[in-house]
């Protein structure tokens, strides 16, 4: 299959303590070079704890924050070439927060029109079909068109959130934690929409959660991020039923499952290190109860575990 996206070592740092003229105090790296391949039609879950850059990655993907170094293809077009009307046709974000993501000044129907005037330059008749067809899809009345977002609740500004990113016809959507903010039997709603969508229209998807359960549920495969960096990637299934990284592990035992208790972590530190003062070697050491000398001063690439995973571990877990 060819690929929707592509990822060669990009990266994300900022800047800390930066005065009016000179250098900045020190730099924070977010995202560690991180190179993936998303194929088209796939759902790739991005999972890790708060912190760990999946945002700051998904706002790279989307323009939203210009990348430190790498580079990013869409469809085989490189991102800082594309024209950007060319670019948001091919990807599209839709947000955590559905009602803050929503212009509240205006209209559904202004909010739906944009990307079908801006990206599309649709006429009126062109654009009042196109908004039926688009709304019938994510299961909306005609009559929401007149009404602002406050009108809504949580699930069906999510589903005018999805709307607005099917009006610029793109391909790849970006799903930053989409239903993290509303009640279950509303994220069952989405989620099966989601499905739905894509079946129909053959989308690709980047599923961002630290839902593990919903991850599992939804994704084909599973990149987990761990202080901005990739751990270990693999098919969904492989990863959860026997994961080889010991973080991945961690975040599968502090799921919470009913009847079962939580398990205490096996490592000494609980937290992320600190990024203005990153450890040498793994960065997931002083966590990690199988860790040696080697982990401490010398930082693992990512290396095949298997038929499907890859692991960035000097000592994976094979049981």
């Amino acid at each position: 299959m060819t690929d929707a996206l592509k990822l060669t070592e990009l990266s994300k740092s900022f800047p800390v303590g930066k005065p009016l003229f000179g250098k900045p105090k020190a730099i924070v790296r977010a995202v560690r070079p991180v190179s993936l391949r998303v194929e088209t039609g796939e759902t790739l879950g991005i999972v890790g704890e708060s912190g760990c850059g999946k945002s700051t990655l998904a706002r790279m993907l989307v323009g939203l924050l210009p990348a430190s170094t790498g580079s990013i293809e869409i469809e085989g077009e490189a991102q800082d070439t594309t024209d950007p009307a060319a670019f948001g046709r091919r990807i599209q974000y839709v947000f955590q927060d559905p009602i803050s993501s929503l212009n509240p000044r205006k209209t559904i129907r202004q909010i739906i029109e944009a990307p079908l005037k801006l990206l599309h330059g649709m006429g009126r008749a062109e654009r009042d079909t196109r908004l039926r067809e688009i709304l019938a899809a994510v299961n909306l009345r005609e009559d929401f068109l007149t009404r602002y977002p406050h009108e809504f609740s949580g699930g069906q500004a999510q589903r005018i959130g999805i709307a607005r990113a099917l009006a610029a016809n793109a391909r790849i959507l970006i799903l930053d934690e989409p239903v993290s903010a509303l009640d279950v039997s509303v994220q069952a709603q989405v989620l099966n929409l989601l499905a739905d969508l894509k079946a129909e229209l053959g989308l690709t998807y980047l599923f961002i959660s630290h839902d593990l359960a919903v991850v599992e549920a939804v994704s084909d495969r599973v990149a987990v991020l761990y202080f901005g960096a990739v751990v270990e990637i693999g098919r969904a299934g492989d990863i959860f039923r026997q994961p080889r990284h010991p973080y991945t592990r961690l975040l599968a035992d502090s799921a919470p499952v009913v009847g079962r208790p939580l398990r205490p972590p096996e490592g000494r530190e609980t937290e992320l290190p600190d990024p203005l003062n990153p450890p040498p070697g793994c960065s997931f050491a002083a966590r990690c109860p199988y860790a040696t000398d080697l982990c401490r001063t010398t930082e693992p690439p990512l290396t095949p575990m298997g038929e499907t995973q890859l692991a960035a571990c000097h000592h994976p877990i094979t049981r």
